[in-house]
């Protein structure tokens, strides 16, 4: 591949990974970001654009004259921002507008699941008090209700309580009651470009806010990869039984996926379920399996958004490890504001920015999950030992973090 320049749309801390693996990319000639972060702002140029407007970035890729564009969160693709990039001439990682309501719409999951004959838990989409609580009746505890559109990764509630799931399901205009699925929960990334996808490798991450998966739901309160204890040809499984029909699925009905599908699944005593599928790189995972990646990132990327996806990702040995530290009060209103200090990186360590902003001499908090710390190492304590020494040295008022992660 020639050199080229790039443009990643985004702030959070998936994003400060991909501009990190970016900025080690020989092949890489010119980094952007918009809207950034003070820490991506290290390894990349930064450009004030509200990210949820298609015409500005559209605009400002055009001005940077860049090769590609790469859309990390899920609304920019759910606004059709990646629509405006490719309309106006660029290469872009990232799905339609349409495609991406795989991740915009439960209920829209759900028929191309059922369509594509792929194996995820029964459910009901319900707009109605009535439907809803005929929904939880029908699959019983633990009820799993989910807000059908975007919620950052919060709409989801597990409970026992059947009380709360009605209260949740009434809070939303529509969500989607499953059966509950058993197991432990694993995350699978693959690279699309329209009719062909590879894997990257697994990860697992921590959803529960508190030690001992105690707490409401967040959006990742840290993740591991590799996963040694997984079933051998569990990779293999999942893309023949489920991202190669979805994608599939997808393109017969005239949507190709280009970009990353996120796949969330529960390892049930029946086989691997589907429990949501995400349209860009899931968060932390995206933090520890970028840490391992040896292929080149731009160039997967590069392909995958021009339709000539051809290699197989190679990793690194050993392992990684991420730990979320997040604001006072998250995930119900975070505190911001707090001065953060000790983000100095380590020998085998080191921190990404998620929800931070500059403030003077200063980087203060300005989001629930604020930090990410990476840890790597030969084996999964020693990585885990690396990120935790360095969660230790960082310090924000009211902060928190998980102490179980990778345990």
């Amino acid at each position: 591949m020639e050199r080229v320049r790039v443009l990643v749309i985004g702030s959070g801390g998936r994003e400060h990974a991909l501009c990190r693996s970016l900025s080690l990319d020989p092949q890489v000639s010119e980094l952007h970001c918009a809207p950034g972060n003070p820490g991506i702002a290290q390894v990349a140029t930064v450009h004030a654009v509200d990210p949820l407007d298609p015409g500005q970035v559209a605009e400002l890729a055009g001005r940077l004259r860049v090769d590609l564009v790469v859309v990390g969160p899920e609304a920019p693709l759910v606004a059709g921002v990646s629509d405006a990039v490719r309309e106006a001439g660029f290469a872009c990682f990232g799905p339609s507008k349409d495609a991406a309501m795989i991740e915009g719409s439960k209920a829209f999951a759900k028929e191309i699941m059922k369509a594509a004959d792929v194996p995820t838990a029964r459910s009901r989409t319900c707009a109605t008090e009535e439907e809803a609580a005929a929904a939880l009746d029908e699959f019983g505890a633990p009820y799993v209700v989910k807000d059908d559109g975007l919620a950052a990764g919060k709409g989801v509630v597990v409970t026992g309580d059947r009380d709360k799931a009605l209260a949740h399901a009434l809070a939303c205009e529509r969500v989607v009651i499953e059966e509950y699925l058993d197991g432990p929960e694993v995350s699978l990334f693959a690279l699309c470009d329209g009719s062909t996808a590879v894997p990257l490798q697994l990860a697992q991450d921590f959803k529960r806010a508190y030690d001992g998966d105690e707490g409401p739901n967040t959006g990742g309160m840290g993740a591991y990869t590799p996963l040694p204890w997984a079933p051998d040809g569990l990779t293999e499984q999942v893309m023949r039984e489920v991202v190669h029909p979805t994608i599939a699925e997808l393109a017969r009905r005239g949507l190709p996926y280009q970009g990353v599908l996120y796949v969330g699944l529960a390892l049930t005593s029946k086989g691997p379920k589907v429990v949501e599928f995400n349209a860009r790189f899931g968060d932390p995972e995206t933090q520890v399996i970028l840490d391992r990646l040896e292929t080149p990132l731009g160039g997967l990327l590069m392909v995958s958004a021009t339709g000539e996806l051809g290699l197989d990702p190679v990793f690194k040995d050993g392992c990684a490890v991420t730990v979320v530290i997040a604001a006072e009060n998250y995930p119900e209103s975070p505190v911001k504001g707090d001065v953060i200090t000790g983000l100095e990186p380590a020998d085998n360590a080191y921190v990404l920015h998620a929800g931070t902003k500059q403030d003077g001499d200063a980087v203060v908090s300005d989001g629930g999950r604020v930090l990410s710390v990476v840890g790597h190492g030969p084996d999964q304590e020693s990585a885990r030992q690396a990120a935790y020494d360095l969660v230790g040295r960082v310090t924000m008022r009211g902060s928190f973090h998980r102490t179980d992660i990778a345990r």
